[in-house]
């Protein structure tokens, strides 16, 4: 038996920016009104809303009763998952490890002490079945994205997960679709990473305090050039400024630095000046023309 131990890389470093909407001391991630809150039941779902679930190699659709079993030993306490090779090998990551460091007819064991179980097991739903719990549900006849709601328990009520995880790495509450994007970027799946932005911009009530703890955690764990986590939120940030100036959790991290969200938050808000100042300069030249004729017309 053989393990390969696979240690998170921190690199440094979604779709259009959310609209943030604020609630006394929490905020809002909504991207798209009107969302219904009514529950959806996987077994009686309407007929005009449907889950749209990701491209990938799926065992349920494409099943290889052949394909030999990878065991998984994930997070710090040594939590064993196991997986079919074929169903692995979706994620470029996955299949590098497999083709390389293996050899033929060895037993497979692959080692990720940094990663979280809760999320490696969202990111192996979503390689057998294209989605990750809570799924996302496309309402065809208002043309609005929800999240699922699960089915009522034996008391008769139902209850949606909360949007948040303890993650070792910041000894702290962290946004759960935050750090599946981020596992999709290690593992190479970009679609994992556009169903979990989307995801996110449909939570709300979030606080501060934590998006602020999930903005680090995407910057430490996303490559420079990525485009979709950050800017989302950049657009958080300066949004919700409202809430932000009065933050000591804000303070307490420009204080202590160590990231370059607060650079790239800066040269944001610079861009959103400047953006308003062109608009205000061509609004005054239109004004200034517009009086110039009719002053030569009398």
């Amino acid at each position: 038996m053989s393990s390969r131990r696979l240690d998170n890389p921190q690199n440094k470093s979604g779709s259009k920016p959310p609209r943030l909407v604020r609630s006394n001391s929490s905020l809002s991630l909504t991207k798209e009104a009107g969302i219904s809150k009514r529950r959806h039941d996987s077994r009686h779902r309407r007929p005009n809303a449907t889950t749209v679930p990701g491209i990938v190699a799926r065992a349920d659709s494409n099943p290889n009763p052949i394909s030999p079993i990878v065991t998984l030993v994930i997070g710090q306490e040594s939590r064993i998952f196991a997986a079919h090779e074929n169903v692995l090998s979706a994620s470029p990551f996955f299949k590098n490890v497999l083709d390389t460091q293996f050899s033929e007819g060895e037993t497979k064991r692959i080692l990720l002490p940094n990663e979280e179980p809760e999320i490696f097991s969202s990111v192996l739903e979503y390689l057998y079945k294209g989605d990750y719990h809570p799924r996302l549900v496309h309402d065809k006849r208002r043309n609005t994205w929800e999240l699922e709601e699960p089915a009522a328990g034996r008391n008769g009520r139902g209850g949606r997960e909360a949007p948040t995880i303890y993650h070792h790495s910041v000894d702290g509450q962290v946004l759960k679709d935050t750090v599946i994007y981020c596992a999709g970027e290690k593992y190479g799946l970009e679609e994992l990473k556009r169903i979990a932005i989307r995801k996110q911009g449909l939570q709300c009530g979030i606080m501060a305090s934590t998006i602020l703890t999930s903005a680090r955690y995407a910057y430490a764990n996303t490559p420079d050039t990525d485009s979709k986590l950050r800017a989302h939120y950049l657009a958080l940030i300066i949004r919700g400024r409202n809430t932000f100036t009065r933050s000591g959790t804000m303070q307490l991290e420009m204080f202590h630095g160590g990231s370059d969200l607060f650079f790239d938050l800066f040269v944001a808000l610079c861009n959103h000046v400047d953006d308003i100042s062109v608009a205000s300069s061509t609004q005054q030249d239109t004004q200034q023309s517009s009086c110039n004729e009719n002053g030569s017309q009398a």
